[in-house]
């Protein structure tokens, strides 16, 4: 959109500033404070912080009437905030000033569109209804979509449907992809425990080697996937840490180890917990140890609603023509907490271009600015699509 492209550099300054300073989880307080400032300063009729501790929500309100065909409805638009600990490699003129933590995500950048978005929506209020602007804390790892949610962000705000956007490189820029049903998957964290019993390692009959057992738990975990789900059906088991000993001839009284799982159903997700726990259990025991499972923070399956998803993928088209627009792409592994969001309200979820840049999670990765502007006309176009005027 051409009112939008004009500030693009404005956007691309928000994105490194917000990317000189990261901050994460519900810490994003300065993050939340620039956001605010910035929602104020367009002239939004409200704006509200602490939402889900930290979150920050904005309000437009359309000059439409509400006495056309369609009823005053309220769209939610999200965005997430947070950064990640890792260390920032790229000696960008504003890479991150702080140790250890970086915008490896993309979030600075999410958080930019949107505000692009709520500067040109407060400026011209062409719709006829209202449109929430949903600033998200804790994306990656802490629930803060589902702390917002519980905050009574949608009754609060009156959305009646709701929708997300995240950055993936290695789709063309000027490209978007979206899909109805499961687009991002279920994720479960889970620690085992394999309880033997400690020995002189050169005296292993009067023990009983709980890393000998891991290593049995950790190859039968594997066939959950190729032997206990539907092969047309999509799940993931992996073990990422493991903890045992200290020393060169004693083995071990326990091992620990920790990973995720993940699924495109709730049933499969469903099975597959019961499977981790049933071979965690029964291996442990047929070599005289005790195993124990214990789940930690998971996110549900992020499902697009159908009408939603094809509404949203109309719109991106709008934009970009029907060829920039893949109505089918694969379903990614990764998790996302605007499942909740869709767990509430009907709305769709969809991933917008980066070009070729690093990896999500890279100490490489950097969000690209020529993507803002399209993002930015996405949203606003959305609401304007949406909400339109009467007549």
């Amino acid at each position: 959109m051409p009112e939008i492209d004009a500030f693009a550099d404005e956007m691309a300054a928000w994105r490194h500033d917000l990317h000189a300073h990261p901050e994460l989880l519900y810490d994003v307080t300065r993050t939340a404070a620039f956001v605010a400032g910035k929602l104020e300063a367009f002239g939004c009729d409200e704006v509200v912080t602490g939402i889900g501790r930290t979150g920050v929500v904005g309000v437009v309100r359309g000059r439409g009437t509400g006495n056309g065909a369609n009823r005053i409805r309220t769209l939610g638009l999200r965005a997430d905030m947070d950064a990640l600990p890792i260390q920032e490699v790229r000696d960008l003129p504003y890479r991150s000033t702080v140790p250890g933590k970086m915008h490896a995500c993309g979030h600075d950048g999410h958080t930019a569109m949107l505000l692009g978005a709520a500067k040109y929506l407060a400026a011209t209020r062409a719709f006829d209804g209202t449109a929430v602007l949903i600033f998200q804390p804790a994306e990656e790892g802490g629930g803060g979509g589902e702390a917002m949610v519980e905050d009574g962000l949608m009754e609060r705000f009156g959305i009646d449907a709701v929708y997300g956007m995240h950055n993936i490189p290695g789709l063309a820029l000027g490209r978007f992809a979206i899909r109805p049903g499961p687009i991002m998957a279920s994720t479960d964290r889970f620690t085992l425990t394999i309880e033997g019993r400690g020995g002189h390692a050169a005296l292993p009959q009067n023990a009983i080697d709980s890393v000998l057992v891991a290593s049995h738990v950790v190859i039968a975990l594997q066939s959950i996937v190729s032997r206990n789900i539907d092969p047309l059906q999509s799940a993931v088991v992996s073990v990422c840490a493991l903890e045992a000993g200290e020393a060169f001839n004693v083995l071990p009284q326990t091992v620990t180890m920790r990973g995720t799982m993940r699924a495109l159903s709730t049933e499969v997700r469903a099975a597959t917990k019961a499977r981790i726990v049933a071979i965690v259990e029964q291996v442990s025991a047929g070599f005289g140890a005790v195993g124990g499972v214990d789940f930690g923070s998971s996110y549900p399956v992020t499902e697009n609603h159908p009408a939603e998803a094809a509404f949203m993928a109309d719109v991106a088209a709008g934009l970009v023509g029907e060829g920039g627009v893949d109505r089918a792409v694969a379903p990614m592994m990764a998790a996302e907490d605007f499942s909740y969001m869709l767990g509430r309200r009907p709305g769709a979820y969809l991933f917008l271009g980066n070009g070729d840049s690093a990896a999500l999670h890279h100490p490489r990765y950097d969000f690209c600015d020529a993507a803002a502007p399209l993002g930015a006309s996405l949203w606003a176009r959305l609401i304007e699509t949406g909400l339109p005027l009467a007549g």
